[in-house]
């Protein structure tokens, strides 16, 4: 391998834009070597912000290129399964954004693919990479708060998406409580066997008629006997609103927003200060480059990758147990989902 990893980007929308500038701009360890994108003229404006060599016409140019060695699958969700797999039987290692696919079969012949070719493979779930939700990671981890008890993670958009979004996203749980999902998992360090949704339609009438939710309160019953909740809402007018508390036995540990400045306002009339920042693009900025550090170096090292394709399986598991619950008003197993949550 070169003393820099070379890398092709698939996909030049907004999250191909963030990490094509990561890994021009960030990462000197690593070139962006060549991208592709349904829309040649997005690729080619991506390109030339961040020097790229080589705008393909194509996924499968870039798998064919013996000088590519990993790839960013950065395209819509439906695609990914089908371009990891061709990834892997061209021989490169990949990071690919999440979720995998909507099912699990998908996912499982994805899967299948990467072992079958002894190439790495990382899902982006970015929030791991978080400086705050790695110290709260630690302090689980450590015994610093001694056994955990209670879990509660808040997140909520700025801004509900267009029903257009929500018609081929998979639906809040798979495009936006899946962070969750994976935060849990992360944070507490173990499984979650039991899911309740309670959920409605508060906030856009269009994304009910679309079939799907945008206000949630998830119930989570981990193995090891932590119950935790995730509180979704597509719309919080003060910005997006990320936090999480961890109550254990020998004390708690809480993040909370993150601000653009950190000036408090104080007056006769109140105490104030500047909302939190916007959006994700803002919010985890850092943690995007992290991850991709994390990758790079994963794959120069020959070292498994921090998030693997089981991370990536199981919160779409998760997922389709939200929404099993949601739609039958009960408890639901993950077992129920899948006899396969750790395979």
């Amino acid at each position: 391998m070169n003393s820099k990893l070379n890398i092709g980007i698939i996909g030049a929308g907004r999250i191909g834009r963030v990490h094509a500038e990561t890994i021009a701009f960030r990462l000197p360890e690593a070139n962006p070597a060549s991208i592709a994108d349904i829309n040649p003229q997005a690729a080619a404006a991506v390109a030339a912000r961040c020097g790229i060599a080589h705008v393909a016409t194509s996924a499968a140019e870039i798998f064919d290129d013996p000088g590519i060695d990993a790839v960013l699958i950065c395209s819509s969700t439906d695609t990914h399964a089908g371009l990891i797999v061709d990834a892997a039987r061209a021989g490169k290692h990949i990071f690919c954004e999440k979720p995998v696919a909507h099912g699990l079969e998908r996912i499982d012949e994805a899967l299948a693919a990467v072992e079958k070719a002894g190439v790495q493979l990382q899902i982006g779930f970015n929030r791991r990479f978080d400086a705050n939700f790695a110290r709260v990671r630690v302090a689980v981890a450590s015994g610093e708060i001694g056994t955990p008890h209670l879990m509660h993670i808040v997140s909520r958009d700025p801004a509900p998406p267009p029903a257009s979004y929500v018609k081929v996203s998979g639906g809040m749980f798979l495009d936006m409580t899946i962070h969750d999902f994976d935060m849990a998992r992360f944070l507490i360090g173990g499984e979650v066997e039991e899911i309740y949704t309670a959920a409605a339609v508060m906030v856009d009438p269009e994304i009910g008629a679309a079939g799907d939710v945008d206000t949630a309160v998830i119930t989570l019953r981990f193995k090891n006997g932590v119950i935790g909740t995730i509180d979704n809402s597509r719309k919080a007018v003060y910005g997006y609103d990320q936090r999480v508390e961890i109550l254990g036995s020998a004390g708690s540990i809480s993040t909370a927003n993150c601000y653009p400045n950190q000036a408090v306002v104080s007056t006769a009339e109140s105490v104030r200060r500047d909302l939190p920042l916007n959006f994700f693009m803002d919010r985890y900025t850092d943690s995007f480059v992290n991850e991709l550090r994390a990758f790079v170096q994963a794959v120069m090292e020959g070292k498994p990758t921090p998030v693997t394709g089981i991370d990536g399986r199981i919160p779409v598991v998760m997922a389709l147990a939200a929404r099993k619950s949601y739609d039958e008003r009960r408890p639901v197993r993950l077992a129920e989902i899948s006899s396969l949550v750790h395979a």
